[in-house]
């Protein structure tokens, strides 16, 4: 048998770049690395070596660069992934949130931490956990419930079934989410003979599950029963590269659809039969066919506490529920009549057995009526109308956009205003992360977008609460010279939790700056905070000074922000559904005990399964 003599690090790098996705490329297509103690020697020189072959890109934060990795893995519909590399303690925790985002966003990364020595020779060494009680532990063992795949490296030929496992785990659209590998730091130095066969190239396919016949003829039977059956589009028809089997599915039966987050682009926002976004930060056109709805058909979404309304939405007495999902998990929840299988195959195969099977049409009224009452919220205010409001400014990215701009976001206002008003045209042309509702994604975000396809215009809509929370990969973007355009509205504070705070009766604490310790000392600059990363920045000081920055965006060689302040009051008062957030039982503030009563008056139209 012919060998190769390597170390463990240097085995795992050769061997990630020989698994190719179905283009022939390799599937991981480079490295984010921060280097420290436990990954700059072994993993650090093994990268080193495959440089030219291999990219690694350096982070400013462990978080900030996963955060990249895994939107490029989004924006690529989970068709190449990213390794991520950290030192051990520290900067392996600091990955955890966004494994986290990840897992539950089923999207693949590869988390390659450092760890502890395997021979315990020198315990215990810098930043290492010591648990009283078991000598097994580090700390990142809290990797656990937040990858898909887990393993501990600490012996180099581990790796001949731990990388293929973790592979598994990346490109199987049924379990797929992020692997990690903890690196034992002694292990990644150490060599082995490995069989020079290990290293031959390999293609992982997408796997396309066929559906079951007998779930076909159920959902089938369900659907020619129905009265009033509605599609909910959730981001496996993405992923399920489904959006054209949804179209045809769609117009052949007149089903309408709505959109989940991670869903919305399935169809263009103009299609007749796309009602819109659906549940807590839905439009009113879709939610009002979803009370009304006696069969809910899901595809390829995991119906999220804000697609379900809290699970009150869908209120319809005797209504059903169908899910087509390629994850068995997915496809049985809440009691759903399961079709468990890849999306566009699932559609495809209902759609030649429902026998020119035809709806009853909805009114077109119902559509609009949506834009003529959200319509004019995102038009330019005219003459000084005060403080610009999170409508106006969409409205005015809106306009600016083109048929290659993708938006993104990720927590505070902008997911719920940008889910009810955004129009998209075109698929995965509207990148959301609000599975995990991760605070601090939006930049790096949009580096991975940008990464992933450079030809997009992308814009990333950050408030300011979320972008200090993380804002550290504008450094490595403008050092990349990797160009995006960031809108920062100003609301100083989270406003968006301000407002949940006050409809629950709380009073206005911690949120706005103004209500917090110390607060009214605040005086953040962001033009010059992006300017001196090396971003180009500027202010804009109302919605037509926003238009005309926004206008000159592709002249900047790296990010690009405008910054503008905004009212953190007003929100879209259409559409929109009941979100099960508890209210305290006991207060000695009358307005909590008012919201106490009208929320259990909710929980009584809450539909248990």
């Amino acid at each position: 048998m012919t060998t190769i003599r390597l170390t463990a690090a240097q085995a795992m790098v050769r061997w990630l770049q020989n698994q190719l996705a179905e283009d022939g490329t390799p599937f991981i297509s480079g490295c984010w690395a921060i280097f420290g103690h436990g990954n700059v020697a072994g993993i650090g020189e093994a990268l080193h070596g495959a440089r030219e072959t291999f990219p690694t890109y350096r982070g400013h934060n462990e978080q900030g660069m996963a955060h990249a990795a895994i939107a490029y893995a989004k924006q690529l519909g989970r068709q190449h992934a990213m390794m991520v590399t950290s030192s051990i303690g520290p900067g392996a925790l600091n990955m955890v949130t966004a494994a986290g985002l990840a897992h539950v966003n089923r999207l693949p990364v590869l988390f390659v931490a450092g760890d502890v020595f395997a021979n315990r020779g020198p315990d215990p060494v810098l930043q290492q956990l010591e648990d009283f009680n078991d000598g097994t532990v580090s700390v990142n063992d809290c990797f656990r419930p937040v990858s898909r795949y887990y393993d501990r490296i600490e012996r180099p030929e581990q790796l001949l079934t731990a990388l293929p496992r973790a592979m598994r785990t990346l490109t199987d659209p049924a379990d797929c989410g992020p692997a990690t590998l903890a690196f034992c730091q002694d292990v990644q130095a150490e060599a082995y003979d490995y069989p020079a066969s290990f290293f031959e190239p390999r293609t992982w396919r997408r796997r396309r599950p066929q559906p079951d016949p007998v779930e076909v003829q159920a959902v089938v039977d369900l659907i020619k029963g129905a009265e009033a059956p509605v599609i909910i589009a959730g981001g496996g028809v993405h992923y399920g590269q489904a959006t054209e089997a949804l179209r045809r599915f769609a117009e052949a039966t007149g089903i309408p659809v709505i959109e989940t987050q991670a869903g919305k682009s399935s169809l263009p926002w103009d299609h007749p039969l796309n009602l819109g976004a659906v549940g807590v930060t839905g439009t009113a056109s879709a939610n009002a066919v979803a009370a009304q709805a006696d069969l809910v058909l899901g595809v390829g979404t995991r119906f999220q506490d804000f697609t379900t309304g809290s699970w009150s939405l869908f209120s319809r007495p005797n209504r059903r529920l169908v899910s087509l999902n390629v994850q068995a998990y997915d496809a049985v929840k809440h009691g759903a009549e399961p079709l468990c299988c890849d999306a566009e195959a699932g559609l495809a195969a209902l759609l030649a057995q429902l026998d020119g099977h035809k709806v009853r049409p909805i009114p077109a009224s119902l559509k609009a009526d949506w834009f003529a009452d959200v319509d004019p919220l995102t038009a330019a205010p005219e003459g000084n109308a005060g403080l610009p409001t999170d409508q106006q400014v969409i409205g005015a990215v809106q306009r600016a956009a083109g048929p290659d701009t993708v938006v993104m976001c990720a927590a505070g206002t902008m997911p719920g205003e940008l889910h009810k008003l955004w129009k998209a045209t075109r698929p995965m042309s509207y990148h959301m992360e609000y599975g995990f509702s991760t605070m601090g994604y939006e930049v790096a975000g949009a580096l991975g977008i940008k990464m992933a396809e450079p030809d997009r215009d992308v814009v990333c809509m950050v408030g300011d609460g979320s972008y200090m929370m993380m804002n550290s990969e504008m450094a490595t973007a403008a050092m990349m010279q990797v160009p995006f355009t960031v809108v920062i509205t100003d609301n100083r504070g989270y406003g968006c939790i301000n407002r949940l705070q006050m409809s629950t009766g709380g009073a206005e604490f911690n949120n706005l700056l103004k209500d917090a310790h110390g607060g009214s000392n605040s005086a953040i600059d962001f033009v010059a905070h992006a300017a001196s990363m090396g971003a180009t920045a500027i202010k804009a000081g109302s919605i037509a000074e926003l238009e005309a920055a926004l206008a000159k965006r592709h002249e900047a060689r790296g990010p690009y922000v405008v910054v503008i302040d905004t009212d953190p009051y007003p929100s879209t008062p259409h559409g929109g559904h009941w979100w099960d957030v508890a209210v305290p039982e006991v207060s000695a503030r009358a307005q909590v005990r008012a919201s106490r009563q009208a929320y259990e008056d909710r929980l009584k139209e809450q539909i248990r399964t």
